[in-house]
Formats: structure tokens, sequence, C-alpha cells
């Protein structure tokens, strides 16, 4: 068996062999299984009295707790813009303490100006890549969702989906887009039974299936052949550095 690999990394001469990896089923097939609840964080992008994308958050919360999840929603009313204070405010420790404890997100947003808006974008740009040697939310699941004034759109969740991939997140392949918003939503604030809201219901179902599938190897599965190589290098140097 090792001399199998050795023939085949032979026609691989930019590899690092000492850091190259073949990937291992037995690490994915038969995981420790967490037996807590999953923990899903819900964001939405309007701080309007009668906010849709957060009435659309509430009504996808009522789903997942159905299903077994925990859940929190973050109110985004008084973040500051990024780079407009200091991490340190209240309301950005808030934030990046919720982005740490979960295990799977939803973002929802209006499409305002054919985009996501800069309520939902700030609250996401708040959220670092890294803090010291922890990624808050690499290797995490993402739904996305938008509510639309008119006619049904996509250009807030494909946006959306491209920053999760830029978040080193696991972005669920199903989705949701509420086409006039205004009329899925009695008096109550309550979504009204719709094929609109049978897909919330698929998109939520979906997500918790996929935390499920991946929480317990998350760490696994964004192991990278480039941060180890990387890693070892930035020891070497450091233990080898002849100044301090």
């Amino acid at each position: 068996m090792p001399k199998k690999e050795t023939q085949s990394l032979a026609d691989l001469p930019a590899v690092a062999p000492e850091h190259f990896q073949a990937p291992d089923p037995d690490r994915l097939a038969h995981p420790i299984r967490s037996g807590h609840p999953p923990r899903i964080l819900l964001l939405y992008g309007s701080l309007r009295e009668r906010s849709f994308s957060r009435l659309l958050v509430e009504e996808a919360e009522r789903l997942l707790q159905a299903m077994g999840a925990e859940t929190k929603i973050f109110n985004p009313s008084g973040l500051p813009l990024p780079d407009d204070e200091t991490e340190s405010h209240p309301k950005v420790q808030e934030l990046r303490s919720l982005a740490q404890w979960a295990e799977g997100m939803v973002w929802c947003s209006p499409e305002r100006h054919g985009a996501m808006t800069g309520i939902m974008k700030a609250q996401i740009d708040w959220i670092p890549l890294s803090v010291g040697a922890v990624r808050p939310t690499q290797g995490k699941t993402l739904a996305v969702m938008q509510v639309c004034g008119g006619s049904q759109s996509f250009n807030a969740v494909n946006q959306m989906r491209v920053l999760g991939r830029w978040m080193r997140m696991v972005t669920i392949p199903n989705q949701s887009s509420v086409a006039k918003a205004f009329q899925e939503f009695d008096a109550e604030n309550r979504m009204k039974p719709s094929s609109y809201y049978d897909r919330v219901v698929d998109v939520m179902e979906e997500l918790v299936k996929f935390t499920l599938l991946t929480r317990d190897v998350a760490p696994y599965l964004v192991e990278r052949y480039s941060e180890r190589k990387e890693s070892a290098e930035a020891l070497s140097r450091r233990v080898n550095q002849t100044e301090i």
C-alpha cells in the first residue's frame, strides 16, 4: 500500500509528499456524534418596523425549533458600520459571540437596488475570517433566503452565496426567494400557506440535515494541504530564526 502511494506521487513533483494526504473515508463515516441540538444563528437585513426579512427569519426559526434545533436571532439595530467603531463595540461582540456559538446560519435579506442590503452586508463584514487560530465560520452550514418587493429575483441570494463561499461555509443547495413579500404575511405577521412557505420548510429541513451531517466532521472537511504546508513552513521559520 505505501509503495502504491509513492508511485502515484512520483508524477506530482510540485507536491510536498510529507503534507499530502489522500482523503480518509473512515474519518467521515464514523464521527463521534454530538448529542446536543443543532445550533443555528439567523440574520436578517432590514430595520423597518414591519421588516419582511425579519418576519421570514422568525418563520424559519419556528420551523427550525420544530425540527429540534436551538436557535438565536441577531437584531442588527445599533450595529455600527464596519470600521466606524472598534471591534470592542457591544453589538459587534454580541454578533461575533453568536457566530462562534453557531454550527449553522440562516441569512435573509431584502433585495434593494438589485443587491442585498447594506445592513445585511455590514453584519457579515463584522464577522472576521479568523480570530487568532479560530475561523468563526469555517465549515459551518449556511442557508440563504431573500424577500422581494416585486417579482421574484435571486440577486441577493446569489450574492450571499458568494459571501458564504468566501467565509468558507458549507452553503446548502436549496434556497428561498419570496416574491411580493408584503402579500405573503397576514395581519398577525405569520406567513400564509403557499408554495413560498413550502420552500422555506424545504430549506430549513435541508439545513438541519446538512448541519447534523457535517458538524462533527467539519474540522476534517476543511483541512487543507496548502495550510498544512504553510503551517509547517511558518513553524520552521520561527524555530530557525537567527534574530528576535
